[in-house]
């Protein structure tokens, strides 16, 4: 099959290594892998795996995309494809658009990945538009049927898959310890508690604070750590943070880290994983990554990270926002030498392929989708 991939940009986000995790598993199994976007710097991963990268301007919320409708167009003239698989809102619009406009015998079957729970509104109503709908976890499911009537015979619930393997036999280099122990050596001989995730309100940060108060004292010698850039316009937001983590006395009990590309190691390097997401997730693909390194995860039982718990390690399972509770749990983990984590195979990137070729070979053998 020949795949074109639609998104906004290849930066480091969930979505965006997803695409590219899976579009070398697409090459992997001999199939033609395309990928249009922004570009960014997973652009050249992609390729270096074996995918074509297509940049052009799919990226922006504004009227000024749908200018991005005609050469959308002549790109699937050119290419193609036997699925478009959009990934965002824009792209998706912009894909229909182009779509729409070519002759009955040119428009390839498409297929949507409801990555989260959107707003329920016509510019979101376009990702429900599609041959075929796939949701990353139940919870999204079901946010799909309740809110936007998607039949439920043309809607999959396919989890985001993790490189298990990759994860799995990897140990930590001493070489990436001591180079990261000689920028924070106040992490030596600290029990770690990772909290990882983009700096934002609905992330848990405040709540991840209020456990490591509790958790310092009683376990003096474990240190938090905060993983995660400032999104644009979140910067009061930080400083809020540095200011309650004064308050609580915190000061040398958790540390900012900012924005990494080495999470691999810091799962190996953290003894617990903490998700504390105040709104439910769609998925939560650190939880998943941190159990295929071994690593505990702690989470407030909601939303797609509990789904992931509840299949691979229900002793992680917290009580929505009960911040003494999450300290009790993390403690009993910090202290529990043999974590039972098992990791289904739907979990797994493997998985998450086989299912969606499966979805692909459905779509073409059906009836093509009506303008």
């Amino acid at each position: 099959m020949r795949i074109l991939q639609a998104l906004p940009a290849l930066y480091s986000g969930g979505v965006e290594r997803g695409t590219v995790e899976f579009a070398a598993d697409l090459v992997r199994h001999g199939h033609e892998s395309f990928v249009v976007s922004n570009g960014g710097p997973l652009a050249a991963r992609l390729e270096a795996q074996g995918s074509t990268h297509i940049q052009m301007p799919v990226h922006r919320k504004s009227p000024a995309s749908f200018g991005q409708i005609r050469p959308m167009r002549q790109l699937i003239q050119d290419l193609q494809p036997d699925i478009i698989h959009v990934r965002s809102r824009m792209p998706a619009w912009i894909v229909r658009l182009a779509w729409k406009g070519l002759p009955a015998h040119q428009q390839p079957a498409i297929v949507s990945t409801f990555h989260g729970m959107y707003s329920v509104n016509p510019y979101s109503a376009i990702m429900a538009k599609s041959d075929h709908v796939i949701a990353v976890s139940n919870c999204v499911r079901n946010y799909v049927i309740q809110n936007f009537q998607v039949p439920d015979q043309n809607l999959t619930v396919i989890q985001r898959g993790v490189d298990v393997d990759y994860f799995q036999h990897r140990e930590l280099d001493d070489t990436w310890r001591q180079t990261l122990l000689g920028q924070f050596p106040h992490l030596q001989n600290k029990r770690i508690l990772m909290m990882p995730g983009r700096i934002s309100r609905w992330k848990g940060q405040l709540q991840f604070l209020d456990a490591m108060a509790e958790i310092a004292r009683k376990e003096p010698d474990c240190h938090g750590i905060i993983v995660g850039g400032v999104e644009p316009g979140k910067d009061r937001f930080m400083g809020e943070l540095e200011q309650q983590r004064s308050k609580l006395g915190l000061a040398d009990k958790v540390t900012f880290l900012g924005q990494r590309n080495d999470m691999a190691e810091l799962y190996l390097f953290a003894d617990l994983v903490c998700h504390m997401s105040t709104k439910p997730e769609p998925f939560g693909r650190t939880v998943t990554e941190a159990l295929s390194s071994g690593t505990p995860v702690a989470a407030f039982n909601r939303g797609g990270a509990a789904e992931t718990l509840q299949a691979c390690f229900r002793d992680g399972l917290v009580t929505p926002d009960d911040t003494r509770e999450f300290a009790r749990v993390a403690i009993a983990l910090l202290n529990d030498k043999t974590p039972k984590i098992d990791i289904p195979y739907r979990f797994r990137l493997q998985a998450q392929t086989e299912a969606t070729l499966g979805v692909y070979r459905k779509v073409l053998d059906s009836a093509p989708l009506q303008p």
